[in-house]
């Protein structure tokens, strides 16, 4: 079935840059809604960028002008590129999809297992 494996989160100094990734897996015909949140210990899980066919790309205040989302079609595979990272981005990373499949009918939300990102000041 669908699956969403997600990499790239390691240690990195403040002011640093990670690139992290999301690759989906199975039997998808397309993929309408790509995005990212992000939940630190104790924290409300943050919204950190969405990207849609017709919508754009849309970021958080907090990372706009250092992060940004792009996208390899060939193998469906999503990143997040993160520069001058900033101990507050510290989190659990999380990629999410929107897609059609060859398992059921429309469109259905898959969500990768999360992968931890920590700043040092």
């Amino acid at each position: 079935q669908v699956q969403l494996v997600e990499s790239g989160g390691g240690l990195v100094q403040a002011g640093g840059s990670l690139r992290l990734s999301c690759a989906a897996s199975g039997r998808i015909f397309s993929i309408d809604v790509m995005g990212w949140y992000r939940q630190a210990p104790g924290a409300q899980r943050e919204l950190v960028a969405v990207s849609s066919r017709g919508g754009g790309t849309n970021y958080a205040d907090s990372v706009t002008g250092r992060f940004t989302m792009s996208r390899d079609n060939t193998k469906n595979t999503g990143y997040l590129q993160m520069n001058n990272l900033q101990a507050e981005d510290t989190a659990v990373y999380y990629c999410y999809a929107v897609a059609s499949s060859g398992y059921r009918e429309g469109y259905d939300t898959y969500w990768g297992q999360g992968t931890q990102v920590t700043v040092s000041s």
